[in-house]
C-alpha cells in the first residue's frame, strides 16, 4: 500500500472546507470537477485545537470517503452503459440471487402453441446440459392417446430420478409421472380459447378423426355435433370435443358442475402454473420470471403455426355452440384466465410486465433480423433444407423456416436450435442423449 501522504499542505487540485469546533462537522474536498461532502467526528470536547485538514481524519474515514467514491463511479458508470446498477455493485443492491429451476413438466396440450413453448424446453435443455424424459425407440409421443406410463419413456430404468425435462405429449397421469421427475419438479401447461383450439384441431387433424371425416367444414360440423360425433369411438374422437380436458386426462364426454368444479381444483393442485395462449408473451414473462430463467431463454420463433389460407373463418354463430360443444374446455378456460392474470399481479406485476414483453419483442425481431432469410417464415415447398421442414398434416399447411447463410457456426447454431421443428428436434436429443441406441426415423408427412 502507498504511503499516506502528509496534508499539512493539501495535495494539488484540492481544497479543504472546515467548520468550527464541536463533535460532528461538515468537511468537503472540492476537486476541479465535483464537491464531495461528508460529516465527521471534528474532534472531541476537550481537544485544544480542531484542525480540519484530511490529515487529522481517522483512517476509517478517509477509506470511507474512497468507498463513497467507488460507489458514485459506479453508479454513473451504470448510468452511461445503461446497465443495472445492481449488476455492478451487488453488495449495494440489495436483491437476491436466485438460481435457474431446472427440474420442468411441461403438459403439452394439443394446438395451444405448446410445440413453440417444446422449443424453448429443448433449448434450455442443451444450454445447461440437462436430460430429457424422451419416447422410447421409434415412439414420438409418450403413450398419447392412451394414459402415460413410465414404460413409454427411453432409459426409465437406468436413468430413474435424474430426469430433469419432461415435455412431449402424453395424457397426463399424476402417479405415473411422479415416478419420472424429481420431487421438486415445477409442473406447468397451455391452455387456449377452444373456439380456436378445435377450429385448429378440425384443420391438421381432418383426416385422422372419423367426426371430422364426413363433413366439409367446422361451421357444418357444429351445426349438429351429434350427427358426426361416436362417444363410443373417445380415444380416435379426443381432437373433436374437450380435447385440452382430454389431455390433463379426464373424461372428456363427462358433465356436471360438481365434476367440472372437482377436476379443475385437481388441475390446479397438481400445475402450479397454466399459461394462455392468446397472452403467449404475457405468459413468456411470467414464466421467466417463476423459473428465474434469462430472457434469451424465452425467446421464440413461432413454430408449427399454419398459413392464413388454411385458417377457417367461423361465423358467431359457430363460435357460440364450439364453446357449448366443448363446454368443459370452455370451463377450463375461463378458469386459468383469470388465474393467470392473478399470477401476473403477483410475481410481476402489470409495469413490469409491460416493459418484459417489449424487451421480448425488441429481442425476437433482432434475432430473426440475424437468422431469418427474408425476415418471415415459408410454406413446406418454400424451405430448401429438408432438415427444417415440419410435420404436415390435414389440410395444413405449416409453416418453417430458410435460417440465412454464410452465419459464423456459433450464431449459425443459435439460429438452427431456435427454428427446428418438434420432430427433428427430439430425434436430435435422443440421439445425443442415447448415442448407442438407433436413431428416430423421420418421416414428414
Amino acid at each position: 500500500m502507498p504511503a499516506t501522504p502528509t496534508f499539512s499542505e493539501p495535495a494539488p487540485g484540492w481544497r479543504g472546507l472546515s467548520s468550527q469546533a464541536g463533535h460532528l462537522g461538515t468537511v468537503c474536498w472540492r476537486s476541479s470537477h465535483r464537491l464531495i461532502r461528508t460529516q465527521a467526528a471534528l474532534c472531541s470536547p476537550g481537544v485544544f485545537h480542531c484542525g480540519m485538514s484530511l490529515g487529522l481524519l481517522p483512517k476509517w474515514r478517509y477509506f470511507r470517503v474512497i468507498i463513497m467514491l467507488v460507489v458514485l463511479l459506479s453508479l454513473l458508470l451504470g448510468s452511461f452503459l445503461n446497465t443495472q446498477v445492481s449488476l455492478l455493485v451487488p453488495f449495494f443492491s440489495g436483491q437476491e440471487s436466485f438460481h435457474p429451476v431446472t427440474n420442468v413438466m411441461f403438459l403439452k396440450t394439443h394446438k395451444t402453441a405448446s410445440s413453440t413453448v417444446m422449443n424453448i424446453l429443448y433449448r434450455f435443455t442443451e444450454k445447461w446440459n440437462l436430460t430429457v424424459a424422451l419416447p422410447a425407440g421409434q415412439l414420438f409421443h409418450l403413450g398419447y392417446p392412451w394414459l402415460f406410463l413410465t414404460k413409454y419413456v427411453e432409459g426409465f430404468k437406468t436413468l430413474h430420478g435424474t430426469f430433469n425435462i419432461m415435455c412431449n405429449h402424453l395424457r397426463f397421469n399424476p402417479t405415473e409421472v411422479h415416478k419420472v421427475m424429481p420431487n421438486n419438479t415445477f409442473y406447468f401447461s397451455i391452455v387456449r380459447n377452444p373456439v380456436f383450439q378445435l377450429e385448429s384441431s378440425f384443420v391438421y387433424y381432418k383426416g385422422h378423426v372419423p367426426a371430422f371425416q364426413k363433413t366439409k367444414s367446422l361451421n357444418e360440423f357444429l351445426v349438429s355435433p351429434p350427427r358426426y360425433y361416436n362417444k363410443n369411438l373417445s380415444i380416435r374422437n379426443m381432437y373433436a370435443k374437450n380435447n385440452m380436458w382430454f389431455d390433463f386426462g379426464y373424461d372428456n364426454n363427462e358433465s356436471g358442475k360438481d365434476y367440472v368444479r372437482g377436476v379443475i381444483r385437481e388441475i390446479q393442485q397438481q400445475f402450479q402454473l397454466i399459461l394462455i395462449s392468446e397472452y403467449f408473451d404475457e405468459s413468456m414473462v411470467l414464466l421467466r420470471n417463476i423459473l428465474h430463467w434469462d430472457l434469451d431463454d424465452v425467446v421464440y420463433f413461432k413454430l408449427n403455426s399454419r398459413s392464413e389460407d388454411t385458417i377457417q373463418k367461423l361465423a358467431r354463430e359457430s363460435q357460440e355452440r364450439a364453446k357449448e360443444w366443448c363446454a368443459l374446455d370452455w370451463e377450463l378456460y375461463q378458469h386459468f384466465n383469470r388465474t393467470f392474470w392473478q399470477k401476473i399481479r403477483e410475481v410481476v406485476g402489470l409495469e413490469k410486465l409491460l416493459k418484459e414483453v417489449a424487451l421480448l419483442r425488441e429481442r425476437q425481431r433482432e434475432l430473426m433480423d440475424i437468422c431469418i432469410q427474408d425476415g418471415e417464415p415459408k410454406s413446406k415447398t418454400q424451405i430448401k433444407d429438408v432438415r427444417l421442414r415440419p410435420y404436415q398434416s390435414g389440410q395444413a399447411n405449416i409453416l418453417g423456416y430458410n435460417l440465412k447463410q454464410h452465419l459464423d457456426s456459433e450464431t449459425m447454431a443459435m439460429c438452427w436450435r431456435m427454428v427446428m421443428p418438434e420432430i427433428q428436434y427430439m430425434a436430435h436429443l435422443y440421439s445425443r442423449q442415447f448415442p448407442t441406441n438407433p436413431p428416430k426415423k423421420i418421416r414428414l408427412q
